[in-house]
């Protein structure tokens, strides 16, 4: 099993920046793909970025791309996403998702673990 925890959400600004972290522990090897989805009030979790722990191969959702930035450190088995330029749109739960395999998927259904989510507010 892989425990997942999430820190690093708030309240914030059009316009502002805030970076999310996600913190592994247990059976950490199995987690090859890792990755960040979020979900809105009334709508489907939708994926916004992946990273391949062993290559660092990084993938967005195209409503991100430029302003969200995905890394890791594994050293310390953490997952970050720095999110800058934010719009009142990315407001929503921000949750932390591992997989095994190598390959990212942008479907939430195919990541084994999951943490347990941290929101993310962005005023106009």
């Amino acid at each position: 099993q892989v425990q997942l925890v999430e820190s690093g959400g708030g309240l914030v600004q059009t316009g502002g920046s805030l970076r999310l972290s996600c913190t592994a522990s247990g059976r950490t090897s199995s987690a090859y793909t890792m990755g960040w989805f979020r979900q809105a009030p009334g709508k489907e979790r939708e994926f916004v970025a992946a990273i391949t722990r062993s290559g660092g191969v990084t993938y967005y959702a195209d409503s991100v791309k430029g302003r969200f930035t995905i890394s890791t450190d594994n050293t310390k088995n953490t997952l970050y996403l720095q999110m800058n330029s934010l719009k009142p749109e990315d407001t929503a739960v921000y949750y932390c998702a591992a997989k095994r395999g190598f390959t990212y998927s942008t479907t939430y259904s195919v990541y084994d673990y999951w943490g347990q989510g941290t929101q993310v507010t962005v005023s106009s």
